[in-house]
């Protein structure tokens, strides 16, 4: 039995598969797998790395849906000492060959479906040795029943490369060492009092921080279950709520927008969870007041980055206050300081939010000067994301810095914008970005998805009219079918500035 303190997730894991070999630990598409059970699938898998032949700090990449796949070949990368790179499957051709290409991989796990949209890369891709795809393929990599060369990662070996969302260009790719993975997860655990009791309901994708290094994470070392889906599907997961075996669930505002709509298409509410966790985008203050009314329970917001995991979380017990992101989590630090002088700020004073603790990164991979810049001497971490604290430390995201609009010499903060477009009668969604102007310097822009088809942009503008200051009222109102959105809900104002820009042109 092992008894040392566990140096990674994965040795975590190991050390909860020898405690409670045959416990629930996974259960898709109807099918359980206990701790043991998951634990042969994931050694398979390293068998089979290590027959091919990979080395320690090698990179691997997992371009996979969830699935009891994805999370065995997590495991089984580690279990060599790999590092892992997950990619969104929503990506194709231009961001594989970039994620690929950079990260140097020379292995990837795919699911069959995807395996065409790789074809065509791999002549341009020397350095990609193997592309292994479920199915008859992976079974023919796996090897069972046999012993594996390998050593277990040390707490300062890399463990992931995880690609930022690009959400403002091109990505790059943050390395998380497995100290970085083991903090941040056993502080969330901590304060979400997550146990061995908790069985959650995972729809987040895992090729994501939110879904892979704390939905996945938090169970291994907590000893919980999953309750995998494959995707998100509104139905499917009002069903799961309402059998009443889950625990927690963690999900984006975009999900939370849609259980409340199927709410009121259903005669039942589901019984009360543990926890109901938002985050990877803002969740307006309408609709956690409208979940609480609807569903009689308060969602917990926290807030996380790529290069941190998660830094800040509403408490458990205790007020959670709608359009905050908390508190930092235990062991954590964060401030607000001047965007210029990096001076620290007095509550309720706009700035930018810094980070520091052992659940930050190391750097982002092969980007020294990028990684320079985005650290000061004594460790913070700049996140890029505006905000402020109040005098009793709970954060408020207004926004990112290099979205920060300024009009005329004045600054607006386009969340600020938003949340008041948001009470608009008429309007669904809403995003705001800066646009060019040859004499104020930028303009405030809203791109507005309708409820009310009969809602014109003089009426938008009207309603701002007594609720903001003229130089933060929209010049422009345009009226979209939907908002550019990345697999995790969250706007592309990059995208949307774009297209915008092309349309008032």
């Amino acid at each position: 039995m092992m008894s040392r303190e566990p140096a990674s997730v994965v040795e975590a894991f190991l050390q909860m598969s020898e405690r409670v070999p045959d416990k629930l630990c996974l259960r898709f598409q109807g099918k359980a797998m206990s701790y043991a059970e998951l634990r042969r699938s994931a050694e398979a898998f390293a068998a089979g790395l290590c027959s091919w032949g990979l080395r320690r700090g090698e990179r691997v990449a997992l371009w996979m849906e969830n699935s009891p796949d994805f999370l065995a070949a997590y495991l089984s990368i580690h279990l060599v000492g790999g590092a892992v790179v997950p990619i969104n499957t929503q990506y194709r051709q231009w961001e594989l060959h970039h994620i690929l290409s950079d990260a140097a991989v020379r292995l990837c796990f795919v699911d069959e479906p995807l395996r065409p949209e790789l074809a065509h890369l791999e002549r341009k891709l020397p350095g990609l040795e193997l592309v292994v795809e479920t199915g008859a393929p992976l079974k023919r990599f796996l090897i069972e029943g046999q012993p594996y060369r390998g050593r277990l990662p040390e707490s300062e070996d890399l463990a992931l490369i995880a690609y930022t969302s690009g959400t403002t260009g091109r990505s790059k790719g943050a390395m998380l060492l497995h100290r970085n993975l083991l903090a941040n997860i056993r502080a969330i655990s901590a304060a979400w009092r997550w146990t061995a009791d908790d069985h959650l309901l995972l729809t987040l994708p895992l090729f994501h921080m939110h879904g892979l290094l704390v939905g996945a994470n938090g169970t291994f070392v907590s000893g919980g279950s999953i309750e995998l889906h494959r995707d998100f599907s509104v139905v499917n997961v009002y069903d799961a709520l309402l059998a009443g075996s889950v625990t927690m669930f963690f999900g984006v505002p975009t999900m939370y927008t849609r259980l409340l709509a199927e709410a009121g298409r259903r005669h039942e509410k589901p019984p009360p969870l543990r926890l109901y966790v938002s985050g990877s985008a803002p969740l307006s203050a309408q609709t956690f007041v409208e979940f609480e009314q609807a569903f009689g329970q308060h969602i917990l917001e926290r807030y996380g980055l790529t290069e941190t995991g998660m830094n800040t979380t509403n408490p458990y017990d205790g007020d959670r206050r709608p359009g905050t992101v908390g508190v930092p989590f235990p062991g954590q630090e964060a401030r607000v300081v001047h965007p210029h002088t990096r001076e620290p700020l007095p509550p309720d004073t706009d700035g930018e939010i810094e980070v520091r603790g052992p659940h930050v990164f190391k750097g982002y991979w092969n980007q020294p000067e990028a990684t320079a810049e985005c650290f000061t001497a004594d460790g913070w971490f700049r996140t890029g994301d505006l905000g402020h604290v109040s005098d009793d430390g709970y954060f408020t995201i207004t926004g990112r810095a290099k979205e920060l609009i300024i009009s005329g010499g004045y600054n607006v903060y386009p969340r600020e914008v938003e949340e008041v477009l948001q009470g608009c009668p008429g309007v669904a969604e809403v995003a705001v970005v800066g646009l060019p102007h040859p004499e104020l310097g930028e303009q405030v822009a809203a791109a507005i998805v309708r409820s009310d088809l009969a809602l014109t942009a003089e009426e938008v503008i009207a309603f701002c009219r007594n609720q903001l200051a003229s130089y933060k009222k929209p010049r422009h109102v345009v009226f979209v079918d939907a908002l550019p959105r990345n697999a995790m809900g969250k706007i592309q104002k990059y995208v949307l500035s774009k297209q915008l820009g092309e349309t008032l042109r």
